[in-house]
């Protein structure tokens, strides 16, 4: 294992070296720690600086790594995944996986899986602007949890497909395939997969999943569900019926007077006080014969006016777990702020198909080891006192942000890095030792 590997992290690292053979083993720990430890541009050869190994290292074992190695993306996912569950949830919690696609912007013909995507997070300027770019597309499976020193959950990425428009699944078809690996690795748990509008689709349909799976999504709110289909009169030719009476919509019964229900949900970090409708049915234009619940919201300000509709494949579930389970989906977006701010997600410029492939997963998952990490080796009231004296004006943080952990991470890996060049008496010191360790990190 490379020298600049902290004692803290080392364990971490240890539970992935059956992932791959022995010389792999030790570039996938140099390379984590270089783009953990990188604040620059966090290309392939940025990790390879970070990681104070380019004097002695070629770049192509590097590029080599995510080009022609033999390691599965997958296989690192589910062993993070395994390690999230053991240390950060209960015995009878239930696994709660958001799904989501993301942008990773590319330029350049020879890209492999480059295409036109629409760009909702594009600065563009008006809301009719065109938000498209070019670049690669991710559909991502997070696990998201809490941790104990956080008021609000943390999505950790762990499971990744790159969807080519016209070539090959959907993006749902890839996250029900996503939700099926997870159902597989995991059956004696119960899994919740959360996704937005784009994904209350027949693709991802509970009938199509194990049975320990519950999804929960945004449909539209003209949604129109339909009575069970009765049971089959006994002498009767013909096909059995499959749905009954197509039943009021939702949007139907609030422009007729429905009477709501106040309760109070879980969201954004504290409780709010919401208005809902409920109803209850089958969905057979997209999740066929399974018995569903819809929790409508609405805003007490506009008496006929749905704002959101809310479907589960659980029927069982009140409406005040549905909603606060739903609100736990925005966590996966925040993850994808911190991946691409904090981590560097998508600044490798990699063209092969292997490389493409694995390089964008091979960051996600570093940003979920660094958490991971935090959670049991980093110091929370010496972080958040830290950041208080570097940003007095800033009297409300209690808490450390991903970015905290981050840098922690980044100050453990540069005492090892300084610690192993001092020798075990410390009488090795050379003057440059604390100037070249951080030289690689902000080269």
């Amino acid at each position: 294992m490379p020298y600049e590997v902290p004692t803290s992290l080392a364990p971490l690292l240890s539970l992935f070296r059956p992932c791959f053979t022995t010389p792999t083993f030790e570039t996938f720990c140099a390379l984590t720690v270089g783009l953990l430890t990188r604040v620059r541009e966090r290309t392939v050869t940025g990790m390879l600086i970070a990681a104070g190994l380019s004097g002695d290292w070629h770049h192509c074992r590097a590029h080599r790594f995510f080009s022609r190695a033999r390691w599965s993306a997958d296989r690192l996912g589910l062993v993070a995944l395994g390690v999230l569950v053991e240390r950060l949830l209960g015995e009878d919690e239930p696994l709660v996986v958001a799904v989501d696609d993301t942008l990773l912007r590319r330029c350049g013909p020879k890209v492999f899986a480059r295409h036109l995507h629409h760009d909702g997070s594009s600065p563009a300027a008006g809301p009719k602007a065109r938000r498209i770019a070019h670049g690669n597309a991710w559909v991502v499976a997070g696990a998201v949890v809490r941790l104990p020193f956080l008021e609000r959950a943390v999505c950790l990425p762990v499971l990744f497909r790159l969807w080519r428009p016209g070539e090959g699944p959907t993006q749902v078809a890839h996250a029900a395939g996503l939700a099926r690996l997870i159902a597989e690795a995991h059956p004696d748990r119960a899994l919740v997969v959360l996704g937005d509008g784009a994904y209350a689709g027949a693709a991802l349909s509970p009938e199509a999943l194990p049975d320990n799976v519950t999804v929960i999504a945004r449909a539209r709110r003209d949604l129109r569900l339909h009575a069970p289909p009765p049971p089959p009169r006994p002498g009767r030719a013909g096909r059995p019926r499959t749905r009954g009476e197509r039943l009021p919509s939702l949007r139907g019964r609030a422009r007729a007077g429905a009477s709501w229900r106040r309760l109070e949900v879980d969201a954004c970090g504290g409780r709010r006080e919401v208005e809902v409708l409920e109803q209850r049915g089958i969905w057979p234009k997209a999740w066929g014969r399974t018995r569903v619940r819809a929790v409508a919201l609405r805003d007490r300000r506009e008496e006929d006016q749905i704002d959101m509709v809310v479907i589960c494949s659980d029927p069982m579930l009140p409406a005040r777990r549905i909603l606060g389970l739903y609100a736990l989906r925005w966590s996966i977006e925040v993850a994808f702020r911190d991946a691409k701010q904090h981590v560097g997600v998508g600044e490798a410029q990699d063209r092969t198909r292997s490389a493409v492939e694995r390089t964008a997963p091979f960051a996600f998952l570093c940003l979920t080891l660094a958490v991971l990490w935090y959670s049991s080796a980093g110091g929370v009231e010496e972080d958040v006192a830290r950041r208080r004296r570097l940003a007095p004006w800033d009297r409300s943080k209690r808490r450390p942000s991903v970015q905290d952990m981050l840098v922690a991470l980044r100050r453990e890996i540069i005492v090892a890095r300084l610690s192993a060049s001092m020798g075990s008496q410390g009488r090795d010191r050379k003057p440059g030792d604390l100037l070249r360790a951080l030289e690689m990190v902000a080269a």
